[in-house]
């Protein structure tokens, strides 16, 4: 725990738990096929997102690949200088014969503790690790100890913004706890690239509502310890489901407010960054932004062989028309 931080704990020990459950068996073979792209810098694999959630290996498994540097986990310098500029890289993969393909992303220790926080103006590392993950390999304890930290930081701010997002300007308000884990994976979707539909995000959390709820309240809790809400029994609904009642100084509301609709901007800039500098790390990931966006969105799109042999020379007009008419948001 850094110092002079108010303990997490049960926060923590909600994603310790958890990050230690049980791994589908192709996670574990295409993790140890990420593993030997990137040799002995990696300190940690996460596995996370709808696979996970399904238990299932059809689609792409998404993985996070947690390094200790970059120059470690790279051959190549551009690589390497690419993912310390603008952390992650995202990198895909295919096991021959085993039809199984995963997208993963690979970032520092480091940069993925940072990314948790509310400091980042970068979304991506808190509004997917406030999800359920699991580990499927780390380095050591300290290393295990480090990402349970992060992730517990991921909830933490996603609880922090969360209070923004919850109608009313009162001091004291009730959440309504499934709906406003709704509309915060809507925002974080508004905030990048992301083609999914309303029902399959909404889906997020209806998948295990009972366990949003847990760390939800929780991370409030961590939160009415630093003296940023109060969260006393008084305040709680008593009932399983119940509201769940805050109180919050006004101004800081608005403030966070008016802050967030700043860094959606800025964080959406860097999803377009991002999403350019996939083209130097991602084989094959014009093809995968096709197939992604086809599949969630029911949009067809057609390319060239020319475009799909050389999409930084003919695909920008594909490119350009996603992004103008909205299938990536």
């Amino acid at each position: 725990m850094r110092r002079g931080a108010v303990p997490a704990e049960p926060l923590e020990q909600i994603f310790r738990e958890e990050l230690a459950g049980p791994v589908l068996e192709s996670a574990l073979r295409v993790g140890n096929e990420i593993r030997a792209r990137h040799g002995e810098g990696v300190v940690a694999l996460l596995f996370y997102g709808s696979c996970l959630r399904c238990g299932s290996s059809e689609g792409v498994l998404d993985f996070y690949v947690i390094t200790e540097s970059y120059r470690g986990a790279y051959r190549s310098p551009l690589s390497a200088l690419l993912g310390a500029a603008l952390p992650p890289n995202v990198h895909y993969i295919e096991l021959p014969g085993a039809d199984l393909r995963a997208k993963y992303a690979l970032i520092s220790l480091a940069d993925f503790a940072r990314r948790a926080t509310r400091a980042s103006l970068d979304c991506r590392v808190w509004s997917r690790f406030c999800q359920p993950a699991r580990l499927v390999w780390v380095r050591d304890e300290a290393a295990r100890e480090a990402v349970v930290s992060a992730v517990a930081d991921a909830a933490l701010t996603m609880a922090a913004r969360m209070l923004a997002w919850a109608p009313g300007d009162a001091r004291e308000r009730a959440l309504d706890v499934r709906s406003l884990w709704a509309r915060a994976f809507q925002e974080t979707y508004r905030a990048e690239l992301r083609s999914e539909q309303p029902a399959s995000i909404d889906a997020i959390a209806a998948a295990d509502p009972a366990r949003y709820e847990a760390v939800l309240r929780a991370a409030l809790g961590v939160l009415a310890r630093r003296g940023e809400l109060e969260l006393g029994p008084e305040l709680l609904g008593e009932q399983e489901h119940a509201a769940l009642r805050v109180a919050q100084d006004p101004r800081a509301l608005a403030a966070a407010r008016r802050a967030w609709r700043g860094r959606r901007l800025l964080a959406k800039a860097l999803a377009v960054a991002g999403l350019l500098k996939t083209a130097f790390t991602f084989d094959g990931w014009l093809a995968y932004v096709v197939w992604k966006i086809e599949r969630h969105s029911g949009e067809r799109i057609e390319l060239s062989e020319r475009q799909r042999r050389r999409p930084l020379l003919y695909a920008w007009p594909v490119i350009f028309r996603l992004l103008r008419s909205g299938a990536l948001r």
